[in-house]
């Protein structure tokens, strides 16, 4: 059995493998119909061909649908308008109750940094009373005096006593606001946590031996955090400028300091973005004692520190 001229043997007629022919009587670009229609011209389905006809026979009554349709767009635009009329209305009446919440809260956090403030002030009395009298207790014989001489190293190393001093005053401060798009108008123009945590860390590189921001002590635990657009130091919200106070030889923490991987970052900040950044020497520095930490230590548990 031969095959056709216009058909491959053994070919299916869209082009894939195959053993069956073609039904009888079947176009050879039957299934190409469509594209068929296409270059011949005829673009429509016959149904919509139909309709078409149908419509133009009844003397064009198939506009009606389009003028409703074009009625209904200014009636959605007109609905949308009272929908963000009333939205509107409904914002401007809840702004004084969100300003009213607004200015209770900051009330409230004042009040609470007043309390704190006070009983800071309290804990600093009791412990300056504390500290005369374990002093007159432990001058009273020489085995006392050793062991308040132990205890003062201590309590400077865990920043539990004031100390005083010459030192270094490195001051940060947020960039002046200037035009939109300048350098120092946008939010890189700001301090940030982590910029006072790296001249944190690089004045203790440079051999600071006690530290302080904008008066507060730092202790070995004291963290630099941010929330939201406040810096917390010993979670304590702190605004600019940001004085970092090092207490040592200002020449020689100066020296040290200059160069340093804190100090090139903290310039560049200041020549790309505005960021006011200035060192200077104090010979009177007086930092507080920090606050009391609270020690947590593991403890044997029963049945054989299981």
């Amino acid at each position: 059995m031969t095959a056709r001229e216009d058909e491959p043997a053994g070919r299916e007629p869209d082009g894939r493998p195959g053993g069956r022919g073609r039904p009888p009587g079947r176009r050879p670009d039957a299934s190409m119909s469509l594209l068929a229609d296409l270059f011949a011209g005829r673009r429509l389905d016959p149904g919509y061909a139909e309709a078409a006809a149908r419509r133009a026979a009844s003397g064009g009554a198939g506009r009606r649908p389009g003028r409703l349709r074009g009625a209904g767009v200014p009636l959605v635009l007109a609905l949308t308008g009272a929908l963000a009329a009333v939205a509107g209305v409904e914002v401007h009446r809840s702004e004084p109750v969100a300003a009213e919440r607004h200015s209770e809260l900051v009330d409230q956090i004042h009040a609470r940094t007043a309390e704190a403030d006070a009983l800071q002030r309290r804990v600093d009395r009791l412990r300056a009373d504390t500290e005369r009298r374990r002093a007159g207790a432990l001058a009273r014989s020489a085995d006392g005096r050793r062991v308040r001489r132990e205890v003062a190293a201590a309590a400077a190393a865990a920043a539990a006593a004031p100390v005083a001093g010459e030192g270094l005053v490195v001051t940060l401060d947020d960039a002046t606001r200037g035009p939109r798009g300048a350098p120092g108008s946008a939010a890189d123009g700001r301090v940030y946590d982590q910029d006072l945590q790296v001249l944190v860390n690089g004045l203790w590189a440079a051999g600071a031996r006690a530290i302080g921001v904008n008066g507060r002590r730092l202790t070995p635990t004291t963290a630099i955090r941010a929330a939201g657009e406040a810096i917390m130091v010993d979670y304590r919200p702190l605004g600019g400028p940001y004085e970092v106070t090092a207490l040592g030889d200002p020449g020689r923490l100066r020296a040290a300091f200059a160069g340093s991987p804190a100090d090139r970052r903290l310039a560049a900040l200041r020549d790309r973005f505005g960021i006011r950044y200035g060192t200077r020497r104090s010979d009177e520095v007086r930092l507080p004692a920090g606050g009391a930490a609270r020690l947590r230590y593991a403890v044997p548990g029963e049945g054989g520190g299981r």
